[in-house]
């Protein structure tokens, strides 16, 4: 027959808190994904990268430069990437304090690789971003620029082809989203210059948290299938990307980047995915698709 498409289910925040990556691990042994992403300033990221070790997880890095404490010494002290209290501006603030010109950004991703290394024994094979700092404008060239020092081939470019149709996605969230996907598009040459790969197709906002359901996520991956094949021609192997959250929610204090655990990892959300992710009818879609989960490592 031909050639299976490839599907890398990654698990997003691995290393958050002790909960998550017990969620996360359960989820890789059922199947269910075949990739993490891991946070190296969540309070349980050492204990994450011996998981990984352990079970021989395939793990990339989730680059933070939006919540909890920064890794690198050097800024601790004094930068404008921290509020006055020490932490990441946050989701929305991060983005505020960038158009007001932001500093030192290079060294602490820079500083996130080598702590990833130190955790895990080798560099990540990918490297994306945490709430999708990465293809914000003023982030963009800085980010490729330490991909290709450390010769990181990988990352993620969160443009979902379905994203325009889906009307359960409540109108500020959507803003959030479209925003995301305007600066992905403009991120695509930078990161092309720089000699950085991702997959074909991305998804993961759509299916996120309470939208996830087995329905959700197979008519995602077949009408971007569909659209991308229309387009290309049959030959070649199609390779996906989905964007998971799944976990145990987390219970206070533990948890969290250095400022606890946020609103989402503690809601029902975070197990709804593990729950549906881990379902038989899942694993016979992607079967009966020709879909082969994978890592980035394999690509």
């Amino acid at each position: 027959g031909s050639r299976p498409n490839r599907l890398i289910i990654t698990g997003d925040d691995f290393g958050y808190c002790p909960r998550r990556n017990q969620g996360i691990v359960d989820c890789f042994l059922a199947g269910a994904i075949s990739n993490v992403s891991l946070l190296v300033n969540g309070s349980a990221a050492a204990d994450a990268a011996k998981l990984a070790r352990r079970y021989n997880i395939p793990i990339g890095l989730h680059a933070n430069l939006s919540e909890g404490s920064p890794v690198c010494e050097v800024l601790k002290t004094n930068s404008s990437l921290l509020n006055q209290d020490g932490f990441f501006h946050g989701k929305m603030g991060f983005r505020t304090a960038l158009s007001k010109g932001l500093l030192n950004m290079s060294e602490e991703l820079k500083a996130q690789v080598e702590l990833f290394h130190e955790l895990t024994g080798h560099l990540p094979p990918h490297m994306d971003g945490h709430q999708h700092v990465h293809v914000l404008p003023e982030v963009r060239h800085i980010f490729a620029e330490v991909l290709e020092e450390y010769g990181i081939k990988y990352t993620r470019v969160p443009i979902e082809p379905g994203l325009h149709n889906c009307d359960w996605i409540p109108p500020s969230l959507m803003d959030f989203y479209l925003g995301v996907e305007e600066d992905s598009f403009n991120t695509v040459d930078v990161f092309t210059k720089h000699g950085i790969r991702w997959p074909d197709i991305y998804i993961g906002l759509s299916t996120m948290g309470r939208n996830m359901s087995v329905s959700s996520i197979r008519s995602a991956i077949d009408s971007a299938v569909l659209q991308l094949t229309a387009k290309a021609p049959q030959s070649s192997t199609v390779t996906i990307e989905l964007m998971v959250h799944p976990g145990y929610p987390s219970v206070p204090p533990a948890g969290g980047c250095g400022q606890g655990p946020d609103d989402f990892s503690q809601s029902w959300e975070r197990l709804h995915e593990l729950q549906t992710l881990i379902k038989p009818e899942l694993q016979s879609h992607y079967k009966s698709r020709n879909i082969q989960l994978c890592s980035f490592k394999d690509l």
